[in-house]
């Protein structure tokens, strides 16, 4: 992309139809609000500066926001009161010093924009002005574009259209690529002589058009693209066109997924080829699953580092590291900065906390292992627990390799169980028991070796 893009992002609005306290552009779709797609678009376009245009409770978030997307050179600036579009554009520049080349303004509610669309719009801005158009449905309540041989002449807002114009199917889809400096004498002379008393920036369209300047359409290949977000039920619709595309992009990259329509992707994840996603399954930011694997169904993954050929069934893995060939599930809960070790067996109803279980540890059922060491070959019978809480602190327990814990085990920490010792079933240790040790009991207590 040539020449410097300086993008204008319009986020001041309330979004009164979303009923909440919450900014508009912070509701949530795949995990992240819908800002964060608007500025991830822009990145992905090669555009490296922005500005949005924010009200008082957006301000503080934005920041954090465009960090993350990958848009630190974003500047935040207020807009009070809020006097439409044009005036919003107004306040974006003003701090801005002027320069050649474009100004790119589009709206903070359009989760679904994507990098293409951003290069297009710019790439057709050869004069003046050019902006983004789509095919819509009729009815809709978009303004329409006015064609002239090729060229936009004006854009009527549904409210004020004729019934001739509503007919158009051609709508402005909000997505402007503008000379800056045309841009800046354009909204220098924007009236609010209507009944909003409000400055709009499609108004500038009609100043272009008669200093005798060439306004270029782009036809959005997809109108859902530039749908933005008012209420609820668009943003359900909208998430719901998201996940679609992600899971058609990861299927297209060699992923199986069983059922797009309930496996819920986030942006972001690296899910390798012959992965196979069964249904039901919601996959986190953070993620990254390796070859062969399988996911579900029923399964929840957040921030979880996976490897090759491991299964995980109707469980959630949070923050966690699963290795290769390891199973886990069903129904068990891996957290905390757990690792789970190449072949392990983690079953029914086990939750690890801040647990490392080396290569082979067998946990089939019903275990609380939380801050503890577990060794190789470890087996851990069912009912086992570490009690890692006294009631003022978290200690650690220790598992030797090839060590056998009975079932119903209450291991109270801090304690070391050694190398190849054994508890018996029931059993609640108190202190350390030595390598190739056997104990039983409550508190437990070495056994005696029988005479042969």
């Amino acid at each position: 992309m040539s020449g410097r893009v300086l993008a204008v992002v319009l986020a001041a609005g309330k979004g009164t139809r979303m009923k909440s306290e919450r900014p508009k552009v912070l509701h949530l779709l795949g995990g992240r609000p819908m800002l964060w797609y608007v500025l991830r678009a822009l990145r992905d376009a090669g555009v490296a500066e922005a500005v949005v245009v924010a009200s008082p409770a957006l301000e503080e978030h934005v920041e954090a926001i465009a960090r993350d997307a990958g848009m630190p050179a974003t500047r935040v600036v207020l807009q009070e009161p809020q006097l439409g579009t044009g005036h919003a554009v107004q306040v974006a520049l003003a701090g801005t010093a002027e320069r050649d080349g474009t100004v790119l303004v589009l709206n903070g509610d359009m989760p679904l924009i994507d990098a293409a669309l951003v290069r297009a719009v710019v790439a057709a801005r050869v004069s003046a002005l050019a902006l983004v158009t789509a095919k819509m449905p009729l009815p809709s309540s978009f303004g329409r574009i006015v064609r002239d041989d090729g060229s936009v002449r004006r854009i009527v807002e549904e409210r004020d259209a004729t019934d001739d114009e509503r007919a158009i199917d051609e709508m402005n889809a909000g997505l402007y690529a503008y000379d800056e400096r045309k841009l800046r004498a354009a909204i220098a002379e924007l009236r609010a002589d209507n009944a909003q008393r409000e400055y709009y920036l499609t108004d500038t369209i009609a100043g272009l058009v008669a200093r005798g300047e060439r306004v270029v359409p782009v036809v959005a290949p997809d109108y859902r693209a530039v749908l933005g977000v008012n209420d609820r039920a668009e943003l359900a619709a909208a998430a719901a066109r998201l996940n679609a595309l992600i899971c058609e992009r990861h299927m297209r990259n060699g992923v199986t997924i069983a059922d797009p329509a309930t496996t819920y992707l986030e942006p972001d994840l690296e899910i390798a080829a012959d992965v196979t996603i069964l249904p039901n399954t919601t996959i986190g930011r953070g993620t990254a699953i390796g070859a062969h694997s399988e996911i579900g169904p029923n399964a929840r993954l957040q921030a979880a580092r996976v490897g090759e050929h491991a299964v995980i069934a109707d469980s959630v893995v949070v923050d966690s590291e699963i290795g290769d060939f390891a199973l886990v599930g069903p129904w068990a809960h891996v957290r905390g900065g757990s690792v789970v070790g190449t072949g392990c067996r983690v079953g029914n109803f086990v939750e690890l906390k801040n647990a490392r279980l080396a290569p082979g540890v067998k946990a089939g059922h019903l275990t609380y292992l939380g801050d503890a060491e577990v060794g190789s070959r470890v087996n851990i019978g069912a009912g086992t627990i570490t009690c890692n809480y006294d009631g003022a602190g978290k200690h650690r327990t220790e598992i030797g390799d090839d060590a056998f814990i009975g079932s119903n085990s209450s291991l109270v920490a801090p304690v070391r169980i050694g190398a190849n010792a054994l508890t018996g079933a029931g059993s609640v240790v108190l202190r350390d028991v030595p390598d190739g040790a056997r104990v039983a009991g409550n508190p437990a207590k070495p056994l005696e070796k029988k005479e042969t």
